[in-house]
């Protein structure tokens, strides 16, 4: 195969693996977060999970508020893409390593969902601050954000009327990619030669 067609095959099953794997992180944090899942967009969330996610919660129930089925799917179908990328660059990756990759760059993902909500919060709410819950899409967003939010506000108050919390969490989250998730992926990814 030449190495156009690779990278292109390469890029195809990132993307259609990388859309499922949002799409469950996303409910997966919605339930975390207890989002309305009469919410249009819970829902279409719910409909593309719940083939692959309802027979797994026959045999992983959740416990302490954390849906354990959602969490072994996002782990199943990180590690089947992990896999196929390798087998499609001829290489099989050590499964330890693969593991410690595959969890970094689930973590990596949470924190760029996370990253770009309260980035698309801050933005919308100099647009329309009294507009919180105008559409769905504001209630979901409301909902994923707001417990970070409002812990950062008890360390950092308001100031003048400015809310810096949102700077905070920007902060802590990217001192995570930096201190914890990507020491975590280089570990993973020399495993992975072994």
């Amino acid at each position: 195969m030449t190495p156009y067609f690779l990278q292109a095959g390469i890029f195809l099953v990132e993307v259609a693996f990388g859309f499922y794997l949002l799409a469950v992180l996303l409910r997966l944090l919605f339930q975390i977060a207890r989002a309305d899942f009469y919410n249009p967009i819970a829902q279409f969330l719910v409909v593309i999970t719940n083939p692959l996610l309802l027979p797994l919660r026959r045999v992983i129930p959740g416990f302490a508020g954390i849906d354990w089925a959602s969490v072994a799917l996002l782990a199943a179908i990180k590690l089947a893409e992990l896999y196929l990328i390798g087998w499609m660059k001829d290489f099989t990756p050590a499964f330890a390593g693969m593991a410690l990759v595959g969890l970094a760059q689930l973590l990596r993902l949470a924190v760029y969902v996370y990253l770009v909500a309260i980035l698309v919060r801050v933005v919308l709410s100099w647009v329309n601050p009294y507009g919180a819950h105008a559409n769905p899409a504001m209630d979901l967003l409301w909902s994923l954000t707001e417990p970070w939010l409002r812990r950062a506000r008890r360390l950092i108050p308001a100031i003048a009327g400015l809310d810096l919390s949102p700077i905070a969490v920007f902060v802590v989250l990217e001192l995570a990619l930096i201190l914890v998730i990507q020491p975590l992926h280089d570990l993973g990814a020399v495993w992975m030669l072994r």
